[in-house]
């Protein structure tokens, strides 16, 4: 098993801590953190990026037959394959399901046509932007965020980080 750093905290909480710290990190693309919490962050990212781009592309198009004010119609249907979806259940599991927020003068409805069909925004973000966005690199497995090391914090002196995604 890798070492894993203890950050202070007990195992539940500092669970809790980098699964909010790296989702945040993959909705914003940067995050702003102490120098030791940035680096187990950014190891996290890292495994959760390359999950996406190892299985975006394994979907197939399946033709299903919708019944809409009783009349049937075929619809095409793009469904995830078995390394995909082992691939987001896994996503889900580790990473905090962030919503959509409503742009500033948008109207209720116009924020419920643009998120109608997103549930999972951030896993649909994963697959969708940074998996097609690093496929593009050859053979890498690994450098898709870095690390900057800022000036220490006022109150604690702690050395503080920014972690981005690149």
């Amino acid at each position: 098993m890798a070492y894993q750093r203890k950050l202070g905290k007990a195992t539940d909480q500092r669970l809790a801590l980098l699964k909010n710290q790296v989702s945040q990190l993959l909705w914003n693309g940067k995050l702003e953190t102490t120098a030791a919490r940035a680096k187990e962050v950014q190891k996290l990212a890292e495994k959760y990026i390359t999950l996406a781009i190892n299985s975006y592309k394994d979907a197939y198009e399946v033709e299903k037959t919708k019944v809409v004010k009783g009349k049937q119609t075929k619809v095409k249907v793009l469904n995830d394959g078995p390394k995909k979806l082992a691939a987001r259940r896994t996503l889900m599991a580790n990473l905090a399901d962030l919503q959509e927020k409503r742009l500033p003068k948008e109207s209720r409805t116009a924020y419920k046509v643009r998120t109608k069909d997103v549930k999972h925004p951030l896993i649909e973000k994963m697959f969708n932007y940074y998996a097609k966005h690093f496929d593009d690199r050859e053979n890498a497995q690994g450098g898709y965020t870095a690390v900057y090391k800022m000036t220490q914090r006022k109150g604690d002196g702690a050395e503080m980080a920014l972690v981005v995604v690149l």
